[in-house]
């Protein structure tokens, strides 16, 4: 399964390549739903706004400036509360050793770390290559057609089938890959109907070796931006913006990724096959699966995750 995947964050690129537009209500509900809390979505995405050139775009950079703003200020508030916590376990500490002050303190040192971290990593303006990967429950731009027309929309990493609550959900957490054995069987309703592209740079996978779980890296060679082959699903919830969601199709791996010990791979489309794979016919599933077997086959080099 597709674990986590370093993705191509920003927005102008699909725009560039694809002709694709942006979706700005979806972006703009995707911070008013996580108004003042922490939005799983990677820096890169939003670092695409910081040169925005249109009033859609600035609303957008206005809106990510906000919910950033709320972070912090909720951080601090935090801090401040962990730092009094800290100092009333040593006040009490100087006098007489007890195990609940010690605990207190232990806790609030641990959390005042955390926060000061959070807080720097918050004001942090440099990128680095760990700011444009996802994992399952993260946001990513996923391209799809609308209307006759290529849009990147943020979807969530982690499909919620039609039909599903939120507790179904939760007994089946495994939904951000779609088998490929399975689209018509688990996947029907939405394999021939809502495709998508991810596009993608490279891939991580938990592979075991000697009894231990290690993370390891995969990297298409010659380098390239891999598109993906996704499965997305929109789902309305009440009294707020709708939850849209996706997963990334696998099939059987390549030799060498299954010499590295792992069972799966993604799917990653030619360019030629995008018009085709983002308007599919539902009548002729037949010409699905040869977009998916007509694929793109870099070799994926490997090596243990930094």
């Amino acid at each position: 399964m597709c674990y986590s995947a370093q993705i191509e964050a920003d927005y102008k690129k699909y725009v560039k390549l694809f002709g694709a537009a942006l979706s700005i209500r979806e972006f703009a509900d995707l911070y008013w739903e996580h108004g003042g809390r922490e939005l799983k979505l990677p820096r890169a995405v939003e670092a695409a706004f910081s040169n925005a050139q249109t009033d859609d775009e600035r609303n957008i950079q206005a809106l990510i400036a906000e919910n950033k703003a709320q972070r912090a200020t909720k951080l601090e508030q935090d801090l401040f509360k962990q730092r009094a916590r800290l100092a009333d376990a040593e006040r009490i500490l100087e006098t007489k050793t007890t195990k609940a002050a010690t605990e207190s303190k232990r806790i609030a040192t641990d959390k005042i770390d955390a926060a000061v971290r959070r807080l720097a990593d918050l004001k942090r303006t440099t990128l680095k290559d760990s700011d444009s990967r996802i994992y399952p429950g993260w946001y990513a731009p996923v391209m799809i057609v609308q209307d006759g027309r290529r849009v990147v929309v943020p979807m969530r990493y982690r499909c919620r089938l039609p039909g599903w609550t939120e507790a179904m959900e939760r007994e089946k957490p495994g939904t951000y890959n779609a088998r490929r054995d399975n689209l018509k069987r688990v996947w029907g309703k939405l394999f021939g109907h809502n495709h998508g592209i991810m596009v993608v740079n490279r891939f991580y996978e938990n592979v075991d070796r000697d009894g231990k779980n290690v993370v390891l890296e995969f990297d298409p060679t010659p380098p390239q931006q891999m598109l993906v082959a996704c499965l997305w699903s929109r789902t309305q919830m009440s009294g707020e913006p709708d939850l849209w969601s996706f997963a990334a199709i696998t099939d059987e791996p390549p030799p060498e990724v299954a010499a590295a010990g792992h069972d799966r791979c993604i799917v990653p489309i030619k360019p030629a096959n995008v018009d085709a794979w983002l308007n599919p016919n539902p009548a002729d599933l037949a010409a699905q699966y040869a977009v998916l077997d007509d694929r793109q086959r870099p070799y994926y080099e490997h090596r243990l995750a930094a």
